[in-house]
């Protein structure tokens, strides 16, 4: 199969510098699996029962003299970039390996092994396969899991005794979920029951490798499929239990309110339809997080959840810096989504002032665009007229949103009025008279009683400060 391979000049020149090395070099692990997927890959894993770095080496040496390698010396490691006119090749070669662990830590002691040796060690019979590099049966398959059945028939096994295999390194049991639900695979029964089992070691596994795994589960066309797969297996109790609060319906007074977990995962579906964008992806998991805080059921009004959207946005920062996801702008973004998700749907149900529209785009800015992806992808209801007339109405806030943003210029927008001007005006130093001078101005161009200008503002301030008895100092 592989002389077929568009980098056939790659895994010859492998095969070259084998044979000087009288070693024995094979293809193995996620490049095998994706040529039988007819999927693109740019990763290239090579075994050699012998030196990884010496092969790296002398590869590179044959392909290209200028590639430069990289050498991890205590991994026995090396890898290079081989960039070709369509496509960059990285490859990565490593000395065929055994590995055993200790009961507290997913990193392996590793000793030097057989091919037989390194397939045992991989996390699934779809990553078991290899081609060989010999010259004497180049491109065969070396499939003794029967990983290309697997493939066929679309299932997730373990090499070994999936226990075993689980429990020696938990970050493999996030793996199954991911593949899962990027490959649309069945995690084999004996296997997820395995992951049932050994759910309670992932513990050990740091929370950067275990989110880098969920934000591949969250970045798949449907994440709902792996979110579902990690609650049935107990893995998401061990990872994110908050989410787990969100489950279930109470009934008072023969009154119900909808399964908020239920609802979070086909808003986190709808999305997927409409942006690869992952931390727009994580807004709609978080939108509604803060709903079992918040809920009450009053009499006039059944269950309600008010500034459910506030008290979220309140929480994401603790949630992120518990997940170890980036305590930065990403985090920001997330925390400003989920405090504004509610803001279009109730204009969308009033009579849309400019007002409302000018202070949606101050507070949202460049952002009003994905807040309303948001907003359509959170009406899950089953009743398609209802779905049908609050998407009619979206469409009449876009259309508002243009046209006062054309208007007014409030997106990502500063008062024509500085602090600074105001001191200088008013002859004041920094106070609490100028910050209400300030909000003053700002409300006033929100609300249209004056335009968004400079000397509109500035003749705004001027009369403000009489009214507050502030001396003015005219001169422009």
């Amino acid at each position: 199969m592989l002389n077929k391979d568009l980098n056939h000049i790659v895994f010859k020149s492998i095969t070259k510098a084998a044979t000087q090395m009288n070693a024995e070099a094979y293809v193995i692990g996620g490049f095998v699996r994706d040529m039988f997927l007819q999927r693109t890959s740019g990763d290239v894993d090579v075994v050699v029962l012998g030196s990884g770095i010496e092969l790296a080496a002398k590869t590179a040496q044959i392909l290209d003299k200028n590639i430069q390698v990289k050498v991890y010396k205590n991994f026995g490691t090396a890898m290079f970039t081989y960039k070709t006119k369509t496509e960059n090749l990285i490859l990565e070669f490593v000395g065929a390996r055994k590995e055993s662990y200790r009961r507290d830590s997913r990193k392996p002691i590793v000793e030097d092994g057989t091919l037989e040796d390194d397939q045992n060690r991989r996390d699934f019979t779809i990553n078991a396969m290899a081609f060989s590099l010999q010259e004497a049966n180049y491109g065969a398959l070396i499939d003794p899991f029967d990983g290309l059945k697997d493939l066929e028939n679309k299932i997730l096994r373990t090499p070994l005794d999936p226990d075993i295999t689980y429990s020696d390194d938990p970050l493999r049991m996030m793996r199954a979920i991911r593949f899962a639900t990027q490959l649309s695979f069945h995690i084999e029964e004996t296997s997820f029951n395995a992951i049932s089992r050994n759910a309670y070691r992932i513990s050990i596994v740091s929370k950067e490798r275990i989110m880098e795994e969920w934000n591949k589960i969250m970045s798949t066309p449907k994440p709902s499929v792996g979110i579902k797969l990690m609650d049935k297996c107990g893995l998401l109790k061990e990872i994110f239990p908050q989410l787990l609060l969100l489950k279930g319906v109470e009934v008072k007074n023969k009154i119900g309110h909808k399964d908020n977990y239920i609802h979070t995962l086909q808003v986190l579906d709808n999305i997927a339809k409409n942006t690869d964008d992952l931390w727009l992806r994580w807004a709609a998991l978080l939108h509604d997080i803060a709903k079992p805080n918040t809920k009450k059921f009053e009499e006039q009004h059944g269950w309600t959840f008010h500034g459910h959207e506030f008290l979220g946005a309140k929480m994401i920062p603790r949630i992120f810096a518990k997940l170890k996801l980036p305590q930065n702008e990403k985090m920001k973004y997330v925390q400003k989504l989920v405090r504004l998700h509610l803001r279009p749907i109730v204009l969308s149900q009033d009579v849309v002032t400019d007002s409302a529209i000018r202070r949606l785009l101050f507070e949202a800015g460049d952002d009003i665009d994905d807040l309303m992806i948001l907003c359509e992808a959170d009406i899950t209801s089953k009743n398609y007229e209802k779905v049908k007339r609050f998407l009619n109405n979206f469409q009449l806030v876009r259309k508002k949103l243009v046209e006062i943003e054309e208007k007014d210029r409030i997106r990502n927008w500063q008062p024509p009025i500085s602090g600074e001007i105001i001191m200088n005006t008013l002859q004041m130093k920094p106070s609490r008279e100028v910050g209400l001078i300030k909000n003053a101005i700002r409300e006033a161009i929100l609300d249209g009683l004056i335009p968004n200008e400079y000397q509109a503002a500035y003749d705004f301030m001027v009369e403000k400060a009489q009214e507050m008895g502030l001396p003015v100092n005219k001169a422009k």
